[in-house]
């Protein structure tokens, strides 16, 4: 016991040993560092001045320059009113001029300005003063007589220009004077600087000899000493585990019982026989049982329906080992209410090694009605989105077969009353009537071009060649020269990409489809000077714009169900279908009377060379 005081005794010296120097040197560091700001603070506190003072005697230079200047230009002015202006400049600028030279001398307030000690720069001032109240005085003569004469003003600016020289060399000297004496004192602080550095270097190093070493040899010795500690108290703590297994047991129990009562308010107890131990207020309430009635078994308690207490009781006897059993279960209340519960089943051991049971439940009836309710919105949803895409499908083709009827008809109606106009022709020939025959070749010549062209906006209507070959840009520029010429209508292209990229065959095929649906509608229905189709690529978004300066149309009709009939009801649905397949965006907008503008917006996702 005395050895462990002395022990105490002498590790509460060391620590107030140490503790002292460490105190000791904190404080020198403090010293150091203050001394250093107040260097630092002195030293900024004078630069401040010291540039205030270069400042304002640049400026000098600079005034004495403006002066001069000012008296020429007022001499070359023909105008009374700018004379005026330039005269007021100059009493201006001398007022300046004068009081920053007795500043500088004498100090001032007004310009924050210290008094100069220095007597180099004092000598260079006496010397300097001479030239500058000539200047001075020159000036003031021409501002003082309003109605000079050229001698005098000549004269007198010949004073100006004969000290103005000599004022900017010793003023130069003077300036440089000042940054001379600005730099000696920024050495001379960076040297105590030093010295301040050295002698906080020297604290430091004073301190891991003295202090830090001393101290770590302590720690070591107080780390080994509760190292020995350490080792008597694991024996202590063994002798102590072998009474906590016994308590975690009961603990146990106990953080089983307090489950049931923090998370569930319909709970119940149960033997092994399924004679029931404890149940709930909430329970019976539920249940609509009375205490009474508690001697029924749990199962037969939990529902009314035969086949249901089979299965409980089946679940509750098979659960007799040490896992817990989760079940949704529907029960019927004798008062022929149904309910859902989550019931958690969890095996309990009691000290008589007998096992009982613990039943935990959550009333889940809202949750089912409500995932119910859910499955038939899906199944709803499901049939009307199907009956959706059959409707669309029969649209889409009752639209093939107009297409095909179009196509048809236009064969018919042209190519083949073309055709059937040819033959006749060719076999009404006569050879011997030789002038008959030329006209007739003639009209055949002019028959043939019409067939042929009839051909080429049958077949152009189709899928074109250059679409699968060169893509969409090229295809896009054929279209509009080809129904250009076709119809004698204004449609220009303008493609704003520099190179030509390629997008899979399904895209490429339906903008092409809908960028030919817009244009035949500005054709056939817009009344319009020009068709302008512009291609733009900005952020992965390829962007194709039909713009006329037709008639346009009421928009109202966009969101009208489409009709399948003679004028064209169809188009602006099959556009829309066209462009949502491939995940695109179409945009119409119409003015009557000013135009329409459709834009086609497709997101790339996968660029092909």
């Amino acid at each position: 016991m005395e050895n462990s005081n002395k022990q105490n005794a002498l590790d509460t010296s060391t620590f107030l040993r140490v503790r002292k120097w460490y105190l000791l040197a904190l404080a020198a560091i403090a010293i150091t560092i203050i001394l250093a700001n107040l260097l630092i603070q002195s030293h900024l506190n004078s630069q401040l001045s010291d540039s205030r003072v270069i400042n304002v005697a640049g400026f000098q230079r600079a005034f004495s320059q403006k002066l001069v200047k000012e008296i020429l230009l007022l001499n070359e002015t023909p105008s009374s009113q700018k004379k005026q202006h330039i005269l007021a400049e100059i009493e201006k600028t001398l007022e300046v001029w004068k009081a920053s030279h007795l500043g500088l001398q004498s100090g001032s307030i007004e310009l924050n300005l210290p008094k100069e000690n220095d007597s180099e720069i004092l000598s260079l001032f006496k010397i300097l003063d001479p030239h500058h109240k000539k200047m001075v005085g020159a000036v003031e003569k021409i501002l003082s007589q309003k109605n000079i004469s050229n001698s005098d003003f000549n004269s007198q600016k010949s004073i100006l220009l004969e000290n103005e020289r000599e004022f900017l060399r010793l003023m130069n000297d003077i300036v440089n004077k000042y940054d001379s004496r600005s730099n000696s004192k920024l050495q001379n602080l960076k040297h105590k600087e030093y010295w301040l550095l050295a002698l906080s270097l020297l604290i430091l190093l004073l301190e891991i000899f003295f202090i830090f070493k001393p101290l770590s040899v302590q720690i070591r010795k107080t780390i080994s000493n509760l190292m020995q500690s350490e080792s008597k108290s694991v024996t202590k703590s063994k002798k102590i585990e072998s009474l906590l297994i016994e308590k975690e047991k009961s603990l146990k129990e106990l953080q089983e019982l307090n489950f049931v009562i923090d998370n569930a308010a319909l709970f119940a107890s149960a033997r092994a026989d399924g004679s029931i131990v404890f149940i709930s207020k909430k329970f019976l309430n539920l249940l609509s049982v009375e205490r009474e009635q508690l001697s029924k078994p749990l199962s037969e308690l939990l529902t009314t329906d035969e086949g249901q207490q089979r299965y409980l009781k089946e679940v509750l006897k098979n659960n007799r080992k040490n896992n817990i059993r989760n079940e949704e279960i529907q029960i019927t209340t004798v008062n022929k209410d149904s309910f859902w519960l989550d019931i958690s089943i969890i095996p309990m051991h009691q000290a008589s090694k007998q096992q009982s049971i613990l039943i935990l439940c959550s009333d889940i009836t809202e949750r089912k009605q409500n995932q119910l309710k859910l499955e038939q919105l899906t199944q709803q949803n499901f049939e009307e989105r199907m009956n959706q895409k059959r409707l669309q499908a029969s649209q889409i083709v009752e639209g093939q077969e107009e297409e095909r009827k179009r196509i048809a008809k236009d064969i018919h109606d042209g190519i083949g009353q073309m055709l059937t106009a040819l033959r006749f022709n060719i076999e009404s020939i006569d050879i011997s009537n030789r002038e008959k025959t030329v006209e007739k070749i003639a009209y055949l010549k002019g028959l043939t071009a019409d067939l042929i062209k009839g051909v080429r906006t049958a077949t152009f209507n189709l899928t074109p060649p250059e679409l699968s070959d060169h893509g969409i840009f090229p295809a896009l520029h054929k279209m509009t020269s080809e129904l250009a010429k076709l119809t004698g209508k204004n449609i220009l292209f303008e493609n704003k990409i520099e190179e030509n990229m390629r997008f899979n065959s399904l895209a490429e095929t339906n903008i092409y489809r809908v960028t030919q649906e817009a244009v035949n509608n500005a054709i056939k229905y817009a009344e319009s000077n020009y068709i302008l189709v512009s291609i733009k690529f900005s952020n992965d978004i390829l962007s194709i714009i039909i713009d006329d300066d037709g008639k346009g149309f009421n928009t109202s009709i966009l969101g009208e169900v489409p009709k399948n009939n003679s004028d064209g009801g169809m188009g602006l649905f099959f556009m829309k279908e066209r462009i949502s397949y491939i995940n695109g965006r179409l945009f119409i907008n119409s003015i009557l009377g000013k135009g329409t503008k459709v834009t086609i917006n497709y997101k790339i996702q996968n660029k092909e060379d």
